[in-house]
């Protein structure tokens, strides 16, 4: 196996998915304390990756399952789950009556369909940089990228859930997650909008 193609690869992920870390551990924040949570946001974030694999693989072999320009309306996913976020959390402060962990317990943390959704939609601008790369590397060396991408996702989730958990991180998301998740999400949404020029913008 060519050192040369997996140090590409890796180089490659981590400069188009560097922002993915803040957002991973965010989720794991967000999902602490709830059972299962972990193996629902590694599942989401490979789930989303893969989606992203599929579309830029395919679009290298000529099928263009997603016109470019329909990429900028992905940001109206993680838009919607912004707003979304940020509804739970003025309802969860206006209910404030009601018992904290009994509140916590409900929300249970994001799914693994919130969190594919987002990574799918904050990779949608990735594509574009694969496609070419793994049109030139030929069916031998886009084995060798997709190898070492999904591989990399597992260190992502470790790095973001590691952040999540460091005594400091952890007590400063425990106070803003709720606050910064809707507008992280809400950000990246409107940011992939405008850059991408949807709805003339």
């Amino acid at each position: 196996m060519d050192l040369g193609i997996i140090g590409q690869a890796g180089g490659l992920f981590a400069v188009t998915n560097i922002d993915d870390i803040l957002i991973l551990a965010l989720f794991f924040a967000q999902g602490a304390g709830h059972r299962g949570s972990t193996g629902r946001i590694v599942l989401g974030q490979y789930l989303g990756f893969a989606a992203i694999l599929a579309v830029a693989v395919a679009a290298a072999f000529g099928a263009t399952f997603l016109p470019e320009s329909a990429i900028p309306y992905l940001g109206l996913l993680p838009l919607a789950l912004g707003i979304k976020a940020a509804w739970q959390a003025w309802k969860s402060h206006r209910d404030r009556g009601e018992d904290k962990e009994e509140a916590q317990a409900k929300e249970g943390g994001p799914s693994p369909l919130e969190v594919a959704a987002v990574t799918f939609a904050n990779g949608g601008d990735n594509i574009g940089v694969y496609v070419p790369v793994f049109a030139t590397a030929g069916v031998g060396g886009m084995s060798v990228y997709a190898v070492v991408f999904l591989v990399l996702v597992a260190v992502w989730c470790f790095a973001g859930r590691y952040f999540a958990t460091r005594p400091v991180v952890a007590r400063a998301l425990a106070r803003w997650g709720h606050i910064l998740l809707p507008l992280v999400l809400i950000a990246i949404g409107l940011l992939i909008l405008i850059e991408g020029g949807a709805f003339g913008l």
